[in-house]
């Protein structure tokens, strides 16, 4: 007769730490969706200092969220998510003011950018005519570099925050 032994998360976490330096965090669980752990698809988690910042469908619409590790809790994030846009793919600065994700509107792609500061929306690449995805944005904000396939292939480009192309230094010095 074969035995199965079940573990909990922490006896898990315990086993992993062993292993690979993985840990559990205990961030608090919560039902309803208003902690960083909850029953929903979180997806797409990126850290950036004290920030993580995700894409879940905790609303019932693919929205982006941003949790702070230090007062552990989700932060507000007013103008940001709507109903018509499904959000993926999200990525935030050091300092946690810029976040830029990649999202879709009436099958539309775009890459936007949103500033906590100003609690403004942008999309950075209304003039691209083709699909673009998987956005990053630098540790200071200043340079956001996404995937386009407007020639026929998927290009990385790199933009500024104001939505302007950058070109790809050549000369390494």
């Amino acid at each position: 007769m074969k035995r199965f032994v079940f573990l909990g998360l922490a006896a898990i976490a315990t086993l992993l730490n062993g292993c690979a330096g993985a840990q559990l965090l205990p961030f608090p669980f919560d039902p309803g969706g208003r902690s960083l752990n909850s029953p929903f698809s979180d997806v797409s988690p990126r850290i950036a200092g004290r920030y993580i910042v995700f894409a879940s469908d905790r609303r019932g619409s693919q929205d982006i969220y941003l949790y702070d590790t230090i007062e552990q809790r989700l932060l507000d994030l007013p103008g940001l998510n709507s109903l018509d846009l499904m959000a993926s793919s999200p990525a935030i600065s050091d300092n946690g003011r810029y976040i830029v994700f990649a999202g879709s509107r009436q099958g539309i792609t775009g890459i936007y950018l949103y500033d906590r500061d100003f609690r403004q929306l942008r999309n950075l690449t209304e003039n691209i005519r083709a699909e673009v995805r998987n956005p990053t944005i630098s540790a200071d904000g200043a340079t956001i570099a996404f995937e386009s396939n407007a020639r026929g292939q998927w290009d990385i480009l790199l933009y500024n925050r104001a939505g302007q192309p950058l070109g790809v230094p050549t000369d390494p010095r």
